[in-house]
């Protein structure tokens, strides 16, 4: 939706793509999305074409449109439908109070945007990412590289991971 964060987005999008995973952007408005910063992302598909059998993972990007994600029946269907299946749901920044409020942080560790923690039921950690189970969160726009590898390793692997992070020198001494 129109308030991304951007590198939050594209970033997790990147690396993904970079270690080999297939990414589709979806756009709850059926169309064109523009984030933040005035980055217009195009050619997205439409939200509602979506089918969840051709996805390992769903994943919501921070920013102001954390609130129009939230309310939309259809977004909160899918992240249900996700969670369920055991498949991964992965936020970061705003996007897991989403989760929170939801009620899939309950008895989890978790982390988000440390101003959003609420009492979602599980435990907060301050660190960039955390994963429970299929639950995998990020904290802001900072730890967006390190939440991009996170998901990439529990959907490619850590050979997958490892490599990708080779090859963008990631701990580069």
């Amino acid at each position: 939706a129109d308030g991304f964060e951007e590198i939050e987005a594209i970033g997790t999008l990147a690396i993904l793509s970079r270690g080999g995973v297939e990414v589709d952007v979806y756009s709850l408005l059926d169309k064109d999305a523009t984030g933040r910063f005035g980055v217009t992302c195009t050619n997205l598909k439409p939200f509602s074409t979506m089918t969840m059998d051709d996805y390992e993972a769903i994943i919501i990007p921070g920013g102001p449109e954390w609130k129009a994600l939230e309310a939309s029946q259809e977004v909160q269907n899918w992240l249900k439908a996700f969670n369920e299946a055991g498949k991964y749901v992965c936020a970061i920044c705003a996007g897991p109070t989403i989760l929170g409020r939801a009620g899939f942080l309950k008895g989890k560790n978790y982390t988000c945007f440390t101003s959003m923690n609420d009492d979602f039921g599980g435990t907060y950690h301050q660190q960039y990412v955390v994963k429970d189970g299929n639950i995998i969160t990020g904290c802001s726009a900072a730890a967006s590289i390190d939440f991009g590898f996170a998901i990439l390793e529990a959907v490619a692997g850590k050979e997958a991971a490892d490599k990708t992070k080779a090859e963008i020198y990631y701990n580069y001494k």
